[in-house]
């Protein structure tokens, strides 16, 4: 075939062609070459499918775990939080550049281990501030009247941060011993924190026409007094008739209409302190003293405790993720028995609130007073003066005295600053503790050195108790299982 003719070949069968033209032993060479590659790696192939199939037997206990959630067993951590709030001893000056090995924590007098920790207000909730006035004419409503005061505690407030809530109570208004108002609820508009404050001085003055109610109040107060005792009488008198009856069943008493709620206080040494709440807003609290043959009643109280409740209550159910806290502006003066007083100081322990007191200048008259008044007082169970800077220190809050005008804002500044500032510390539980209902003492201690290596004196506020929080469902479930 010539050239035009020839059909063309395709260059595949020319190469193939060509390998086959090649002298034998080069073609054997070659397949002996390849035949070894193949050697050489066939245990890497092996090693390869082993190891796929050595994650693959990994990774199915995790799939089979992933799908089958009811066998998965959960533990739920019961942890005691605090807050610390360390100051220099010297300058009152916040510290924040302690560590978690300079805290101990103490309960029941016993070390705890710290698991939990974070620097000053690096962790912090939101606060949720509510704000007391006393508007006594003759205590604290003297300085609450004044614009420039209230101005000046404005002027803090607006400075709180984006997150942080106010409420304001007024109480004690117009000469009214038992009537408080929230003039707030918890906001962060300082217009609306102004407007409350601008209504305090309404509240301060007493009119009189309230002063004639009150003064017929009293006597139909001292009335019924009267014909109590002398229904006690008679009651004594069938009481001991009855006495003979010894297999008598005991009759409930039964509750009059105008009661809201009864809350029974028992006390050291077997008192009792009993606090009645009525449908017009009014609290009467009475103290029996052990042998029963002592009872004081008061009536008509600067009520401390009761405002103290409200705002826990309030606070409880308005910002449960928020860090309560309260600043109580008084003269310091709140009667309130010893029992009633520790009962208030046990529920700012349990609701993990923060108790702080701004407190004016006494009158005059009563700074003569006092002396001769607190151990009368004393002796018939009742605190006269210094309620407010003991709750203070129970629950790890301030005391501050104000004075000037500038006082109030600084004072403001003061206890805020020292609420943002603190450190969060926790320790666990173990899961053999039980909720065993009674208050554990807490002790926080801190121990630093300066830069020359001498120890410095710092003061630590925290709150100074517990209650064990009790075991949920889900610990429950999960010790069960």
């Amino acid at each position: 075939m010539n050239a035009q003719t020839q059909r063309r070949i395709p260059a595949k069968t020319q190469r193939r062609k060509a390998l086959d033209s090649r002298p034998r032993s080069l073609v054997c060479a070659r397949s002996r070459s390849l035949s070894t590659l193949r050697s050489a790696f066939a245990p890497l192939r092996l090693r390869g499918k082993l190891l796929l199939v050595a994650l693959s037997c990994a990774l199915l206990p995790l799939t089979t775990s992933a799908q089958e959630p009811a066998d998965t067993i959960r533990v739920q951590t019961r942890v005691v939080f605090l807050d610390a709030l360390v100051k220099d001893k010297r300058t009152g000056t916040p510290i924040s550049d302690l560590r978690l090995e300079n805290f101990q924590v103490f309960d029941d007098g016993k070390p705890r281990s710290i698991s939990y920790f974070s620097r000053e207000g690096q962790a912090r909730k939101p606060l949720a501030l509510v704000i007391i006035l006393d508007c006594r004419e003759d205590g604290a409503g003297r300085f609450l009247k004044r614009p420039e005061i209230l101005k000046a505690m404005a002027d803090e407030l607006a400075k709180l941060p984006t997150g942080d809530e106010v409420a304001i109570i007024a109480m004690n208004i117009n000469g009214e011993d038992e009537k408080r108002i929230w003039l707030t609820d918890f906001t962060s508009d300082r217009n609306q924190i102004a407007a409350a404050l601008a209504k305090v001085p309404a509240f301060v003055d007493v009119p009189q026409e309230v002063v004639d109610a009150r003064i017929a109040k009293e006597k139909q107060m001292a009335a019924e007094r009267e014909r109590t005792i002398a229904q006690e009488k008679r009651e004594s008198k069938d009481s001991q008739a009855a006495t003979s009856k010894a297999n008598a069943t005991p009759q409930p008493t039964p509750i009059p209409a105008d009661i809201v709620e009864t809350e029974t206080i028992k006390g050291k040494n077997g008192v009792v302190v009993v606090r009645t709440l009525k449908k017009d807003g009014s609290v009467s609290v009475k103290r029996t003293n052990a042998s029963g043959n002592v009872v004081i009643e008061m009536g008509d109280i600067y009520d401390m405790a009761a405002a103290v409740r409200d705002s826990s209550r309030h606070s409880a159910q308005e910002r449960p993720n928020s860090q309560a806290a309260i600043v109580w502006v008084s003269d310091g003066i709140a009667p309130i028995f010893f029992e009633d007083r520790d009962a208030t100081e046990r529920i700012l322990i349990r609701d993990n609130i923060i108790f702080n007191s701004l407190t004016v200048d006494l009158r005059t008259l009563f700074k003569f007073l006092m002396p001769i008044g607190r151990p009368i007082a004393g002796w018939i169970g009742v605190s006269l003066y210094g309620s407010a800077k003991r709750l203070a220190q129970q629950s790890g809050g301030e005391a501050v005295r104000v004075n000037r005008v500038s006082d109030y804002g600084s004072g403001l500044a003061k206890v805020i600053g020292n609420l943002t500032a603190r450190y969060s510390l926790g320790f666990s539980l173990e899961e053999q503790e039980k909720d065993d209902g009674r208050l554990h003492s807490l002790e926080v201690r801190v121990k630093a050195e300066d830069a020359k290596g001498k120890m410095r004196k710092l003061a630590v506020s925290s709150r100074q108790g517990y209650f064990m929080p009790g075991e949920t469902k889900e610990t429950t479930a999960s010790r069960a299982q």
